[in-house]
């Protein structure tokens, strides 16, 4: 043990050469007072055994440390970052630390004192500084659950994965991969001709000159041209160098075409600006991200599987409208379609979050028969089945147009007024929608976030999880999290072009826009909109009958979007008697001239069949409960002879 300065603790500090003197001197498991890791030999330790340690390498990190990879301000070693709560993120390691900081003021660069001095090693090119850094061959796995392997999976440096290459071991923190490590300092590209690209840290959100894709990790390695203020990503100009690439899901081999000019991809229609990727067989010009776009996929925003393809004629599409963003997508490009249906998508949209979609392998492999019809009996001359069997029902469905005829029934799928096309059981009281009827049996919706299928279901009472309502409509349960979606929420969620009733325009589901409803004045994240004029409606509102049944009035009540009724200059509900907005939406008796809230019409329970059991009705009654006709007095439970 050698005496040394105190390093600025109050008593003299000895210095620790070995483990054993150390493991000697300890009473107990000790973290260093500047970087708040375990403490180890070389270290020194307080001469007064007040439980005082420092790492050597941190007691004698400088105070001010001119990084090569922040050549233009210098590093301050501060005791706290200069934040409100002291906390701070590394900028080379990610994790935060309210311990010792190197700070730069300028460009809010923070590091942990061994990430700065580490890195310094690097950059200096003192790879022998490293030498008690063991190196460990890719064998790293984080499929046994290890929590620690988990957080050492990804290398500091480009944030790839360590199993792919040769790196640093994660055991003394510092999870680098060799070949980050031994990057160089500076390079000329092709990207960038006006000056070298010089290696430094990440610091602040850029797009990448060659892949154009942002990054917003603030952490690792980039280069850079801090007097051009561009950066590219260290992974990127190891693939911008490499001359061909040949990709399963194209059957010729992509040559690389380094220009610095602009092109539209042809597998995506976004613009590039530097490296393209050329197949002279196909005449295609692609972004080198794009050589390995999946050919199939199979999305959560639709029920078929999609098709990538680089042309398509545009007649064989009636709407172009992309089904996530809805705007147009052009045919001259790469897009995805739906081979069945008349469904087109942005590739950009379609790839922009990889859990809302997986990659089909084998296109070989036919998908999966989900069709809730099991069986057709019959079929007419538009093709149309006309007699079919169902999974939902025992007996034969049948089709029908036939509406005026069943005015007071209802879908037994989303319980909604019987309206257009139908099916109707010849032997029992039963009727599906067409649309209802054609419903496949599982389903993966964008709003789920789990990975398991929605299954179609029947004959129970639940709360929607869209929609909040008690419901035993069909449904779509998570086999998971056992969550369920009644079926007019399915329908009204299902994203497309529409003709929306009594409305001129065709009408889209924008799924992150926020606005008013026009039928309910309430805000919404999520609605169905018109490009042509001032028209948003929530799916809620979206599912509301055109007509109803209500024991105020002996007519149907018509749904009505606006209030042309002169006989009342307040516009009060005809059921409530309360005031009524004139602008929202209402139903309204022509003959008798009565007009109602919505929600005063169709009641609470909406989407509760008459005569159906709630055996759990939580927050209502202690006793299972079953639906009647709303009666003017309530009647006495049979068991306990309340209300």
């Amino acid at each position: 043990m050698e005496e040394s300065n105190n390093y600025g603790h109050q008593h003299p500090l000895l210095l620790i050469v070995n483990q054993d003197q150390l493991i000697h001197n300890q009473s107990d498991v000790t973290d260093c007072s500047r970087c708040g890791e375990k403490v180890s030999a070389p270290c020194f330790c307080c001469a007064e055994n007040c439980g005082f340690y420092l790492h050597k390498v941190c007691a004698e990190a400088p105070l001010e440390l001119n990084h090569p990879f922040h050549p233009h301000h210098p590093l301050l070693l501060m005791q706290n970052a200069p934040y409100s709560d002291g906390v701070y993120a590394c900028n080379f390691c990610d994790k935060k630390d309210d311990k010792f900081v190197y700070h730069c003021s300028c460009c809010e660069l923070d590091l942990h004192i061994k990430c700065a001095l580490f890195t310094f090693n690097v950059a200096e090119n003192n790879l022998k500084e490293l030498e008690h850094v063991a190196l460990q061959h890719p064998l790293i796995s984080t499929e046994n659950g290890d929590e620690k392997l988990k957080d050492a999976a990804k290398c500091f440096g480009c944030w790839e994965p360590l199993a792919k290459y040769t790196h640093f071991s994660p055991d003394c923190g510092s999870n680098l991969h060799e070949k980050c490590a031994k990057l160089p300092f500076k390079l000329n590209h092709g990207c960038h001709r006006n000056h070298p690209l010089v290696l430094q840290f990440s610091i602040q959100q850029f797009s990448c000159k060659i892949c154009e894709e942002p990054d917003e990790n603030f952490t690792g390695f980039v280069y850079g041209c801090s007097p051009c203020k561009l950066a590219v990503h260290i992974e990127c100009v190891s693939a911008s160098l490499d001359l061909g690439v040949e990709d399963k899901n194209h059957e010729h081999h992509f040559t690389l075409f380094p220009r610095g000019s602009s092109f539209i991809c042809d597998a995506c229609g976004e613009e590039g600006s530097y490296a393209s990727y050329i197949c002279c067989t196909c005449n295609t010009m692609v972004h080198k991200k794009c050589t390995s776009v999946p050919r199939i996929i199979k999305s959560k925003w639709h029920d078929h599987r999609l098709f990538h393809k680089y042309f398509l004629r545009i007649e064989d599409f009636r709407v172009l409208n992309c089904i996530m963003c809805n705007d147009e997508v052009s045919t001259d490009h790469g897009n995805y379609y739906c081979s069945k249906c008349d469904v087109i998508f942005h590739v950009k949209c379609a790839l922009k979050d990889k859990d809302s979609y997986e990659i089909v392998e084998n296109e070989d492999e036919e998908s999966a028969d989900v069709s809730s019809i099991t069986k057709v009996l019959g079929w007419n001359d538009a093709g149309e089945a006309t007699v079919l069997e169902h999974i939902m029902h025992i007996h034969h469905l049948t089709l029908s147009d036939r509406v005026s005829e069943y005015v007071n029934k209802c879908c037994d799928g989303c319980l909604l007024p019987i309206s257009n096309s139908f099916y109707y059981c010849t032997q029992c009281d039963f009727f599906l929608h067409k649309v209802c009827v054609e419903l496949p049996k599982v389903k993966h919706v964008w709003y789920h976030h789990c990975q398991s299928q929605l299954v179609l279901t029947s004959n129970e009472v639940f709360w929607c999880e869209a929609c909040g309502f008690l419901s035993n409509a069909f449904s779509y349960k998570c086999e998971d999290c056992k969550v369920r979606i009644c079926l007019p929420c399915i329908i009204a969620l299902t994203p497309g072009s529409r003709k929306y009733r009594g409305h001129k325009h065709s009408i889209f589901f924008y799924h992150k826009n926020k606005g008013g409803c026009v039928a309910c004045g309430r805000d919404f994240n999520g609605l169905w909109c018109c490009k042509e004029c001032n028209f948003s409606l929530d799916h809620k509102c979206y599912s509301l009958p055109i007509t109803s049944h209500h024991k105020s009035d002996e007519h149907l009540l018509s749904l009505t979007y606006h209030d042309d009724n002169s006989y009342s200059e307040s516009h009060f509900c005809d059921i409530c008697e309360e005031r009524r907005d004139p602008n929202f939406w209402f139903y309204h008796c022509a003959i008798c001239d009565t007009s109602a809230h919505v929600n005063c019409v169709l009641g609470k329970y909406r989407y509760l069949k008459l005569g159906s059991i709630i055996e759990e009705p939580k927050g209502m009654h202690e006793h299972p409960l079953t639906v009647v006709k709303k009666i003017y007095y309530y009647p006495n439970c049979n068991f306990c002879s309340e209300p």
